[in-house]
């Protein structure tokens, strides 16, 4: 059995006092897709936020791929990783982000090639000859010298997708990828998230598409605040749901 890509356990997080994590324990093993669901301010973005260490978990183990997230184990105790060596492991996740985050200043051409030249070092033909590949594949291959201004905002949800992917990331993450987007566009990201987990990404999905966590989704989580409610199959999950809270929560989103 090799390891899974995730390991989360134990984990804590406070803000202000007020725990928003209270020991969550979570695994995802390689090439499956996760779905955390659950209402706002469950904790579902923050959980998401501590495996990437674009926030500090107060307590608890938090691995990716056998690795540490954000310290490392010397002589039986934990020391935090300079920024430095954190933006490097970040470099093999991918984030996609509720609000796209690209450039707006850069064509989305230069969107998908600028981490490539940037943190990994490739040359820049070469990464642009990539970032075509990528745009192709998520059928934005005729934009690439639009602005995102010019773009809906699917096709720029699309356009984040492919600059993480151009990074070759071991495992995706994604925070409510279209909670941002007008109903008629969320189908067109969602597509390419199907498309990129029948390819065997390993893929962790904070999410409201309810069909969407029980067509793709390996497992689905369910988050009430700062603890799993309840977790398994989706099928089982959202069709027969076991917690009292689940079924309050689904009866209002199905």
């Amino acid at each position: 059995m090799t390891n899974p890509m995730v390991e989360v356990r134990g984990v804590r997080k406070s803000y202000a006092g007020v725990e928003v994590l209270k020991s969550v324990d979570l695994t995802v093993n390689r090439s499956e897709v996760t779905c955390l669901i659950g209402p706002s301010g469950s904790g579902k973005s923050t959980l998401l936020r501590c495996i990437n260490h674009l926030e500090k978990h107060d307590a608890g183990e938090l691995r990716v791929d056998g690795e540490l997230v954000g310290y490392e184990a010397r002589n039986g105790k934990l020391y935090e990783l300079s920024d430095k060596r954190v933006c490097e492991k970040r470099s093999h996740i991918g984030m996609v982000f509720q609000r796209f985050n690209l450039f707006q200043h850069l064509t989305v051409l230069d969107n998908v090639t600028i981490g490539q030249t940037q943190v990994k070092n490739i040359d820049r033909e070469k990464a642009r000859v990539k970032a075509r590949e990528l745009l192709a594949r998520v059928g934005l291959d005729a934009k690439e010298k639009h602005y995102p201004a010019q773009l809906s905002g699917g096709q720029q949800q699309r356009v984040a997708i492919a600059r993480a992917l151009a990074m070759e990331p071991k495992l995706m993450l994604f925070d409510e990828p279209t909670s941002a987007l007008d109903p008629e566009l969320v189908g067109e990201v969602l597509d390419v998230m199907k498309d990129l987990a029948k390819s065997g990404m390993t893929m962790i999905v904070v999410t409201h598409e309810m069909g969407f966590a029980r067509e793709v989704a390996d497992t689905v989580y369910f988050l009430d605040g700062g603890i799993i409610e309840e977790f398994g199959d989706p099928q089982e999950v959202l069709t027969a749901p076991s917690s009292e809270r689940l079924k309050s929560f689904l009866s209002k989103v199905l």
